[in-house]
């Protein structure tokens, strides 16, 4: 393994200035990592097998320009802030968000670590609509983007939620004990792989820029101001031309992406 190249990464997200183990620079980092590196999962839909090694993620996604999915963004980050003073720890989630209710298994990886006498959420890794800065796990309501996010406790988990429609909506679930890699090597196997997961069905990819979220799910693209949604149906041809533009991937031209074009019968088959 080499060592973590902070610069190159730095240079990545486009940070600059100083960089230790304090709340400014948290915070500076996390909104860079999210503004420059999109959530995407074009590998699982093109058939590639995503590895989780540090060298292998800043190949891909530091040198290669590319983004990842929660387990590669998150441990990404977590390498840089490793890198550079910070303690972070991995933990693992259970998504609630747009579930009906239905339990989630455990493959979400979010990072917890203290600082400044608090302790401190970093996800940089959430396709829903997760934050954009670090939040405390004290309970304490914080407002980004024109979203009002909190911690909640629940039982023994803590949960991440969001203010919507007069009420809070679960966003995901965080386990209280902190994980091994091959905890995470096994849920990064079952969400790249298994035939009903929803990185398998769907193609995704999700960008952040000045505070507007793009975010891409098959063939509808959604723009997301604050509360606001805006949603809008696309065609094939437009699905390459849009997530190097809009989201700022390297894509072949001739790219194909199981989600999108797949036979009819291998299709129904891998249906939940």
């Amino acid at each position: 393994m080499t060592a973590f190249n902070f610069g190159e990464y730095s240079k990545r997200i486009g940070y600059s200035g100083t960089a230790g183990p304090d709340l400014a620079t948290l915070t500076r980092l996390h909104r860079a990592h999210i503004g420059a590196i999109p959530f995407e999962n074009l590998d699982i839909q093109m058939g590639r097998t995503v590895t989780l090694d540090p060298d292998a993620l800043q190949a891909k996604m530091v040198r290669q320009r590319r983004g990842g999915y929660c387990f590669e963004q998150n441990s990404l980050f977590m390498l840089a802030l490793q890198s550079i003073g910070f303690a972070p720890e991995a933990r693992e989630a259970r998504v609630r968000q747009s579930t009906g209710g239905l339990m989630r298994p455990r493959t979400h990886m979010v990072l917890t670590l203290p600082c400044e006498g608090r302790e401190w959420l970093a996800d940089v890794g959430f396709g829903g609509d997760g934050v954009l800065e670090p939040i405390a796990l004290d309970g304490r309501s914080t407002e980004q983007a024109g979203v009002v996010y909190r911690v909640a406790g629940e039982d023994s988990v803590r949960v991440l939620q969001r203010q919507i429609a007069g009420g809070w909506e679960d966003l995901y679930a965080i386990m209280p004990n902190p994980v091994h890699p091959i905890d995470f090597e096994v849920g990064n196997w079952f969400t790249s792989t298994h035939p009903r997961s929803p990185f398998v069905l769907t193609l995704t990819a999700q960008r952040i820029v000045d505070d507007t979220r793009h975010t891409l799910r098959n063939l509808t693209y959604s723009i997301t101001r604050g509360t606001a949604v805006q949603v809008r149906e696309i065609t094939r041809p437009e699905v390459v031309p849009l997530l190097r533009d809009t989201f700022g991937l390297e894509v072949p031209d001739d790219a194909t992406f199981r989600a999108l074009d797949s036979k009819p019968e291998a299709a129904t088959s891998s249906s939940p």
